[in-house]
């Protein structure tokens, strides 16, 4: 009998593998599932990216080893990107590093900076590869509640020096997966002091950046004085260009830092495939009028859940950002009972808000994932339903 590692006893999917084991039984039953726990995206690149990817993919120099660190081209897309958008200077030799995806690199940046025992200051509730990844390089978790009543911020002035003179990660994500939450600039001027004071480095996701709405504009972390020496920021193309099967993203900020990464992910793997990274460049340097229609798709579901949920009786802010709806459980059923109730009962699947930690019980995520008129049928069965 085979035993597991220790370092696997912290991993845990049980939630996400309860809910899609039940979805699949549900579906083999006959069941009509409207899919809105998985965030993927079912809209489509831009016509220009998925030719540039398959031009490439015809090119018979395309199929060589690639650069971890990126090809020239992507990493002076990336620091042109990020200077048009968010008037950030990069420079794309030592301060960007391509990724596959942005999720690999917050999986392995825990190695590149943590020692067994050191403190990582993870959000809760949170995208699961914040704890997961900490976890293998050993890290003692220090939780960041983040609830409605500080704005889903988390409380800076309740971390105390004991435990900030052990940190060496903070790990944030603004806009806010699973919560749609977004931070302001004098939120991350607070955090980059603090950084600054006990010498821990800012692991900032932002994976969402151009999923905004009704005109707000989100901030880079490395858009604040001081942010660069403190910090990195982990992108990716998944959400902004409909890219999430095909696995690219990237990494930039601290050069010190990103150097480290490059190091680690030289002995582990190697770069982005060659026709995947054309089709980033196209996405980063071409037109941007996709990304705005993507954008105002999302806009409009959200309405359509939101506002079709208060109708129902539910009392919920439309968030500025993401392509999530984080809502309150409307019985007094832990969030996994709802889930299971939800779909048995209305064939709609969500994710339960303890799937992301302990500060999400009591909510449910909604992903956007489907047309309008899917949306707004699933509304009508949770009204039927709940007999609103």
């Amino acid at each position: 009998m085979f035993q597991e590692a220790e370092r696997m006893k912290g991993l845990g999917s049980a939630v996400f593998s309860q809910v899609a084991q039940m979805q699949k039984a549900a579906q083999a039953a006959g069941q009509d599932v409207i899919q809105l726990s998985i965030g993927s995206p079912d809209l489509l690149p831009a016509d220009h990216v998925v030719a540039a990817l398959r031009q490439s993919a015809g090119n018979a120099d395309s199929y060589g080893y690639t650069l971890t660190k990126g090809r020239p081209d992507f990493l002076n897309a990336v620091a042109d990107w990020y200077r048009e958008h968010h008037a950030v200077t990069l420079e794309a030799e030592s301060e960007v590093h391509s990724l596959i995806g942005s999720q690999e690199g917050l999986s392995h940046i825990g190695l590149c900076l943590v020692n067994p025992g050191d403190v990582v200051l993870v959000p809760d509730p949170g995208y699961p590869i914040y704890c997961a990844g900490p976890l293998m390089a050993g890290a003692q978790l220090e939780f960041m509640p983040l609830r409605a009543e500080n704005g889903y911020l988390p409380d800076l002035a309740a971390l105390t020096p004991a435990v900030l003179n052990r940190t060496k990660m903070m790990i944030l994500n603004y806009p806010n997966n699973p919560l749609a939450a977004v931070a302001s600039r004098s939120f991350f001027q607070e955090v980059v002091a603090l950084a600054a004071k006990y010498g821990f480095v800012v692991c900032h996701d932002f994976a969402y950046s151009e999923l905004v709405f009704d005109g707000y504009r989100p901030e880079s972390f490395l858009a604040i004085p001081g942010a660069k020496e403190v910090g990195v920021e982990f992108n990716s193309l998944s959400k902004t260009y409909n890219l999430c099967g095909c696995r690219v993203g990237y990494v930039v900020g601290n050069a010190q830092v990103i150097g480290l990464l490059s190091r680690l992910k030289s002995n582990f793997d190697y770069g982005v495939f060659a026709p995947l990274q054309a089709a980033a460049v196209a996405a980063l340097t071409g037109s941007q009028a996709h990304v705005r229609a993507t954008a105002d798709t999302y806009q409009r579901r959200r309405d359509v859940v939101v506002d079709g949920l208060n109708r129902i009786g539910w009392q919920l802010d439309k968030p500025k950002a993401s392509m999530y709806v984080w809502a309150p459980v409307p019985s007094g059923q832990s969030s996994l009972e709802f889930t299971a109730d939800l779909l048995k009962h209305t064939g709609v699947a969500v994710i339960p808000g303890s799937a992301f930690g302990r500060c999400g019980e009591g909510f449910v995520r909604f992903a956007l994932v489907q047309p309008e008129a899917r949306l707004a049928e699933g509304v009508e069965r949770i009204r039927q339903w709940l007999g609103k």
